[in-house]
């Protein structure tokens, strides 16, 4: 037996630690936790300073028997969890439970799975830090409470198999919220005109500004026809123009959120696809003979954009040799740190520059290479220096008409000759050249086109806007985002419809039990509180007990209220209007887990269910006799298909239209494309122009 054991969280990162250390030392993983809460019960001594019962968990009893035996005969046993909240409180039950003394110095701590950053945390081993494991053991207390107390009010007043969250409660508001502001929008009209001009044989487009003197919006079509009608001749005046350098500097190295928002944009992975790619990668991964196992990005559970010096001159000698000093960002960045920020640990990059994309390419999976070379890019780009454009705008005058055109090149690429931060909009970085231009100059315009336009409402979330939502509100911590997107679906109190959440009516229900009975829980501001104080006990400022009686004690009051005078929501059954195929009895709607579908009123004797088709108002092209209608597939993807499958075999991911195309009268339909919606023909080469 080795004389020191190392105890960490996954087999993966054991291999390739053992492989650091040497043959002292024996490395063994806890698979995650080993001790917590009994899941039959709450666990929580509210009479008693809300004393936590701790159990070994369900089939984790071999593996802590291990672990007892090998700590027997080791002369030292380090405790290397993950450095978090939720690693400490790991590090604390193992100690507890193989008899570590807290106060020695057992816990060691590293933010990247290398052999320097291995080696060098084993010199400055130190003591469990009780205040983390304090402010985790607070975070689970509150979440036992308010789960395994609401969910069985939940139960037995609804329907079993539901549950509220202190997180997930919030975040499941949010997407109703903005629901309701989709529904409650009132569009408004408005209007634009666009311009086509010609500068000698160069072509550029201008928009309508004003008249001359200040800018003015177009409400209405008469509006539009007064402008056009005061227009002397296709002759304007080139009436000002302005010159402008802009820079534009990087993003930062990632933050979990902001990991999460760009794979989302880039990639189109979800949440916790993204963070399950960046456990492996940061655990380690075989890369060759030559280095064997090794971690290939630092911890990825982090709400900073600190980076550390040694990662920083790694990073400007690489940009130096690749693309030339220029290159090289004039000013060191250190990244800053947001107002709810913990900044436990640096921002998410890769543990060697000199590890690039393409010499991982044999070792990675797809979507494992693309994760890191998004990491990658970053993290390089985010230390090389501004992009510098030159911009320029033009005014255009015809008597009382402005139109104004507006162009920008880019002069010194910077880091976007590597790199440029995705948006939510998906708008594009353009050059869009304007011809050389000077005050007193004549231009021509070529077409002048007026454009009807309504607001639109503003969007549903994406799981990107979600996660940056909660971010900025301060609601949960980097370690929470996938959990809470996870279980609101799972629960089926949102779906995604394209990539967005859209609330279902058990979604609804609950929604409006937690606003009637437990305010405070779905209150924003309230919900954020709790996580500074969260924050404060781990910064020692405040005794994890006083928090949770705080709260607990308004809360008690609210769970008998609820229980004693919530009335039971029956959620009846509708009659769906025809009759089961099997058996003939009337077919009804009910609800489940994942919205309304339809089933035989005979069950249990018949256990005929059917999706609910939706009819799109367009006559099957195929039979001509069928409807089209929107259907979902297992993995809950939308198409269209004809209502009389299996008779009719027509199906189309894109959804069809009801007009013909006009060049050859096969069928139009609609596709998603990065810039909106295009519509095409199915037959020929016949397509519009994109609408958002």
């Amino acid at each position: 037996m080795a004389d020191y054991l190392v105890i960490v969280e996954s087999p993966a990162k054991a291999k390739t630690i053992e492989r650091y250390l040497g043959k002292k030392y024996t490395v063994k993983a806890s698979i995650g936790h080993v001790i917590d809460l009994p899941k039959s019960q709450t666990g929580i001594d509210t009479e008693n300073n809300y004393k936590p019962k701790y159990i070994t968990i369900r089939g984790k009893g071999p593996v802590l028997q291990e672990l007892k035996s090998a700590a027997k005969k080791a002369k030292k046993v380090y405790l290397a969890a993950d450095p978090d909240r939720e690693g400490e409180a790991i590090a604390w039950h193992l100690a507890s439970a193989l008899n570590i003394d807290m106060d020695s110095e057992c816990r060691v701590v590293f933010n990247e799975i290398t052999k320097d950053a291995i080696l060098d945390s084993f010199k400055h081993p130190r003591a469990i830090n009780m205040d983390l494991v304090d402010a985790q053991q607070a975070r689970r207390i509150l979440d036992r409470l308010v789960g395994y107390n609401i969910s069985p009010i939940l139960w037995k007043k609804v329907k079993k198999g539901l549950s509220a969250g202190r997180v997930q409660s919030v975040a499941l508001r949010l997407i109703i919220d903005r629901e309701e502001e989709i529904k409650n929008f009132v569009p408004e009209e408005y209007w634009t005109i666009e311009g086509n001009f010609e500068k000698g044989k160069k072509q550029f487009d201008a928009l309508y500004f004003g008249n001359g003197k200040e800018k003015v919006k177009l409400s209405n079509e008469e509006q539009v026809k007064a402008v056009l009608s005061s227009l002397k001749n296709d002759e304007f005046q080139v009436a000002n123009v302005v010159k402008k350098e802009r820079k534009r500097n990087a993003a930062p190295a990632f933050t979990t959120s902001s990991l999460q928002q760009e794979a989302a944009r880039k990639l189109n992975f979800r949440a916790k696809k993204t963070m399950m790619l960046a456990q492996q990668l940061y655990e380690g991964i075989d890369i060759g003979k030559k280095e064997g196992t090794v971690g290939l990005i630092t911890y990825m559970r982090t709400d900073s954009t600190r980076i550390s010096d040694s990662a920083k001159a790694e990073a400007t000698n690489y940009i130096n040799e690749k693309y030339g000093k220029d290159y090289i960002a004039s000013e060191q960045k250190q990244g800053k740190k947001s107002t709810n920020a913990q900044d436990a640990h640096e921002a998410i990059r890769p543990t060697s520059v000199m590890r690039s994309p393409e010499q991982l390419k044999e070792v990675l999976s797809r979507d494992q290479l693309r994760l890191y070379r998004l990491i990658w890019e970053r993290f390089i780009a985010s230390q090389m220096a501004p992009a510098i454009l030159d911009t320029v705008s033009v005014d255009l005058v015809n008597g009382d008409v402005q139109f104004r055109a507006n162009g920008s090149y880019v002069k010194f690429p910077g880091f976007m000759k590597l790199y440029i931060e995705g948006t939510d909009d998906q708008s594009e970085e353009t050059t869009k050249l304007l011809p050389e231009m000077e005050v007193g100059d004549t231009v021509k315009s070529l077409e002048i086109e007026p454009k009807q336009h309504f607001t639109q409402p503003p969007p549903r979330f994406t799981e990107a806007r979600l996660v940056k939502e909660l971010e900025e509100l301060g609601i949960g911590r980097p370690s929470t985002y996938a959990p809470t997107l996870d279980v609101i679906q799972k629960r089926g109190y949102v779906q995604l419809d394209a990539k967005r959440f859209v609330p279902t009516e058990l979604g609804e229900i609950v929604h409006q039990f937690m606003v009637e009975f437990f305010p405070e829980i779905i209150n924003i501001e309230f919900t954020a509180k709790m996580e500074e104080d969260l924050d404060k006990i781990e910064e020692g400022q405040i005794n994890w007990v006083k928090i949770i009686d705080d709260f607990y004690k308004e809360f008690e009051k609210h769970l008998k209220h609820a229980d004693e005078v919530m009335e039971k929501i029956e959620i009846k059954d509708e009659p769906a209007g025809e009759d089961c195929e099997n058996c003939g009895s009337p077919m009804v709607y009910k609800l489940g887990r994942y919205g309304k579908f339809m089933a035989c009123s005979n069950f249990p004797e018949c256990r005929n269910t059917k999706a609910i088709m939706k009819p799109i108002g367009v006559k099957c092209p195929n039979c001509e006799t069928g409807e089209i209608v929107e259907r979902k597939s297992k993995t809950k993807r939308i198409f269209y298909g004809c209502n009389t499958y299996p008779e009719c075999d027509f199906v189309s991911w894109d959804k069809p239209i009801s007009r013909p195309c006009p060049k050859c009268s096969a069928l139009l339909v609609e596709k998603k494309i990065k810039k909106g919606i295009q519509i095409h023909c199915t037959n020929c080469d016949y397509e519009e122009a994109p609408t958002q």
